[in-house]
């Protein structure tokens, strides 16, 4: 049996793929945001689709297939604000609930808040938070991304 499953492996890469992506767990990518802007302060955004008691959070958003993962925050945040981005250094990734992998990136506003217009079925609110002062409602796990910045924006 090994030899039959090692000679159908060395048949080529399409072939490999195929078993691959049968044999293997599909997942969703979770891609969020911790976006500050040149004085420091990070953007928030008020979800509209979140628990009421836990609104505020950072950018967040699905990657789409054969997206780069700095492309996903960046589409994420026009879509949802109208606003841009310059991607920064990866923060980190976890695994996430059930088939779901999650990508933390650090990005800098570019614009500041000129053009700011809210995608209102996702979005209530955006503003920008001192580091000491964030929102209460601000999910644990996101207020732990925050506490991962310098000071000084990079």
């Amino acid at each position: 049996m090994n030899r039959l499953l090692a000679g159908l492996w060395r048949l080529g890469k399409p072939l490999q793929w195929r078993i691959l992506w049968f044999a293997h767990a599909k997942f969703i990518v979770g891609v969020t945001g911790v976006i500050r802007d040149d004085e420091g302060r990070v953007l928030l955004l008020r979800h509209r689709l979140w628990p009421p008691s836990r609104q505020w959070g950072c950018p967040t958003g699905y990657a789409r297939k054969n997206e780069l993962h700095e492309d996903t925050i960046a589409r994420e945040l026009r879509e949802e604000t109208g606003l841009a981005l310059k991607p920064g250094r990866l923060l980190g990734v976890r695994s996430g609930y059930k088939y779901r992998i999650e990508v933390y990136y650090e990005a800098t506003l570019v614009g500041g808040l000129e053009g700011l217009r809210l995608e209102r079925r996702e979005i209530l609110d955006a503003r920008l938070f001192d580091l000491d002062r964030l929102p209460d409602g601000l999910p644990d796990s996101h207020r732990e991304l925050v506490g991962m910045l310098s000071r000084a924006p990079s």
